[in-house]
C-alpha cells in the first residue's frame, strides 16, 4: 500500500470512529495537542468536547465521504506534513427530528508523525439553515 492509500485510509477510518461514536478508540489517532476547528471558529482540543458540543446543534449527522486528496507541506520545524483533505456532503437529522441531506463538507487533516494533529472542519450546515453558527459556543 502506498503512503497515499495509507494516509487516505487512516483518516477515512478515523471519520468512522467519530460517527459511530467510538470517541475512545479515535482519540488515538490524534496526536497530544491536537488542534480540532468547526465552523464559526469553534476549537475542540478533544473529542469529546466536539462531541459534547454537537449536541447542541443536531440529533446526529454522518458522511458521504466522495473523495480525498493528499499533499505535502514543511512545518516551520522543517518536519514533513501530509495533508489530508476529505470532502463530500453531510446528512442526518436536525433536534426537532427533521432530517437533511446534500450539505457540502470539508475536512482538511494536518498529520505529523502519523497521527493528526489538527483537524479543520467546513460545511454548510449553517447556510442550509440546520444550525446557527453562535450555537454552542
Amino acid at each position: 500500500m502506498t503512503a497515499r492509500h495509507s494516509a487516505e485510509k487512516f483518516v477515512d477510518e478515523y471519520l468512522q470512529l467519530c460517527e459511530d461514536r467510538q470517541l475512545e478508540k479515535a482519540s488515538e489517532f490524534l496526536a497530544s495537542g491536537v488542534d480540532i476547528v468547526f465552523p464559526g471558529n469553534r476549537k475542540y482540543t478533544n473529542l469529546q468536547q466536539m462531541a459534547a458540543a454537537s449536541v447542541r446543534r443536531y440529533s446526529w449527522v454522518r458522511k458521504n465521504r466522495t473523495h480525498y486528496s493528499l499533499g505535502e507541506r514543511v512545518a516551520a520545524d522543517g518536519q514533513v506534513e501530509q495533508i489530508v483533505t476529505s470532502a463530500g456532503t453531510l446528512y442526518g437529522e436536525k433536534l426537532d427530528g427533521t432530517p437533511f441531506a446534500d450539505i457540502r463538507y470539508i475536512d482538511v487533516f494536518t498529520l505529523r508523525d502519523g497521527l493528526i494533529a489538527r483537524q479543520e472542519v467546513w460545511n454548510d450546515l449553517s447556510e442550509n439553515g440546520i444550525v446557527q453558527i453562535s450555537e454552542g459556543k
